[in-house]
């Protein structure tokens, strides 16, 4: 029903257009006289003010219509209706499902609750019929009262490419608000979580305790639910892990961006750059696939050998270490979440240093240096900022990746620097915390909004100083 109305409102509108140009060009013609905008104008008046109006109704209706078919019947549920939570918000559901032609749940019902059931959902199809029809006769005279009043302004007089423009700017400021607005709804989200979390828990015991365990005791001498709250640990493996990520990173991808900015001809660079970022293109599941199949597996056999040489000499507890290394480690995770952003270095370095401008490497070549000292004393230390800044912008991405970390570096919360250790971050854990069937009045489970909470004000001021130092290269260069 929805696309047979998007359809029949462009048609209506395409009309409206066809109509409105063709009554002022007849109207200029019998006039003499030269229409202050173009026909297309005055055409393009027409369907926006019968296709705008006439969508805002359809979007409101769809939106509201449900709540509104929820709010009138769940306040007459029927008598025979389950009497206690949940089964009465079950019951309505169920209705609504039996209603829209979906399966109901596998709740056993009475008989006359079945009955009930049956007549609260024939009410509910009554009522979203009803509605249909009214949100049809609304878009319908939505759109007949726009393309009236459009009809109305065709004229030759008419300031038609103003009012167009005037649309059209609205439109791209509706499109902008939508973006900040999603934001901010992200960031209240976040933030109204996090404070029942923190009425709970203490924020200070939650950004400096060292014991990560979300749970809560039913009992009190109930094993493993200690309830420690400490996040330490995981922001410990965030930074340990994003911290190998950048070592593998950061030198392959300046390299990179050094040889297709300098060296590399017209020829090499349309070839290599696409390849080079087909790495961008591939979904982090499949790095995790890799790490967890190939890179983990790969690093184990060669610690693992390691051990074996090292075994019956003066490092022989280490031997016996490096023999006990799993597949699952700190080094898996950061080397394969560098591979997956060599691309990104190299991407946003590459254009910093083709931004430094030709004249300082011309001034360096009259000097008598040569290349590779242009590139060592000028190009780099002139883009050394918005290459700083790119390596921040970098990082703030590997502190948000949860995939690989999860399939490659394990679950265990723990402080160490040791990159051959089993680790966890917090987007893991906040994924942990999020799945499957929760009840978000624990502390458990509102942790995972004080973990994205903490995480989202790190990367916002990592991507604020990035910007600042990137901001700052252009302004000198500009």
């Amino acid at each position: 029903m929805f696309g047979l109305v998007l359809i029949c409102l462009a048609v209506f509108s395409a009309a409206t257009y066809g109509l409105a140009r063709r009554k002022v060009l007849q109207a200029a013609h019998g006039s003499g006289t030269r229409p202050h905008s173009r026909p297309k104008y005055h055409g393009a008046h027409a369907a926006l003010w019968a296709a705008i109006p006439a969508l805002l109704v359809l979007v409101g209706l769809a939106v509201a219509a449900p709540r509104i078919i929820t709010a009138v019947t769940w306040a007459d549920l029927p008598a025979a209706a389950p009497s206690v939570e949940p089964f009465r918000s079950q019951f309505q559901y169920d209705a609504e499902a039996i209603a829209a032609g979906s399966i109901p749940s596998a709740v056993a019902y009475s008989a006359d609750q079945r009955a009930a059931l049956a007549a609260h959902a024939d009410r509910i199809s009554a009522l979203s019929g009803m509605l249909r029809l009214g949100g049809l006769v609304a878009v319908g005279l939505a759109a007949l009262m726009g393309g009236l009043y459009a009809w109305s302004r065709a004229r030759p007089d008419y300031r038609a490419r103003n009012a167009v423009e005037r649309w059209v700017g609205g439109l791209l400021f509706a499109t902008s608000a939508i973006a900040v607005l999603t934001t901010l709804g992200i960031v209240l989200s976040l933030v109204w979580e996090s404070l029942r979390f923190f009425q709970t828990v203490s924020p200070l015991e939650f950004l400096t305790g060292t014991h990560w365990s979300p749970q809560i005791a039913i009992r009190a001498d109930q094993v493993g639910s200690s309830g420690g709250f400490g996040a330490v640990p995981l922001f410990v493996g965030t930074f340990l892990i994003m911290g190998i990520a950048m070592l593998t990173a950061a030198p392959i991808g300046l390299m990179a961006a050094i040889y297709l900015a300098e060296y590399a001809s017209a020829f090499q660079r349309a070839w290599i750059k696409p390849l080079l970022e087909v790495l961008a293109g591939i979904p982090t599941v499949v790095y995790g696939f890799f790490a967890a199949l190939t890179v983990g597996p790969a690093f184990r056999a060669g610690f693992n050998r390691l051990g074996e040489y090292l075994l019956g000499g003066p490092l022989n507890d280490l031997g016996l270490y490096l023999m006990g290394v799993q597949n699952q480690m700190a080094l898996v995770a950061g080397v394969v979440m560098g591979i997956m952003l060599i691309p990104f270095v190299s991407s946003l370095s590459d254009d910093i240093i083709n931004a430094v401008p030709q004249s300082l490497r011309d001034g360096s070549y009259a000097m008598g240096a040569t290349q590779s000292e242009t590139i060592k004393r000028v190009v780099l230390p002139a883009a050394l900022p918005g290459v700083a800044g790119a390596m921040l912008l970098a990082a703030s991405r590997a502190i948000g990746e949860t995939m690989i970390v999860t399939m490659a570096a394990g679950l265990q919360a723990r402080i160490t620097a040791n990159p051959l250790d089993s680790v966890t971050t917090v987007t893991v854990q906040i994924v942990t915390l999020l799945t499957g069937d929760q009840e978000f009045d624990s502390p458990k489970t509102l942790s995972a909004f004080g973990l994205g909470l903490t995480l989202f004000v790190v990367t916002l001021i990592l991507n604020i100083v990035a910007l600042r130092i990137v901001q700052h290269y252009r302004e000198q260069y500009d």
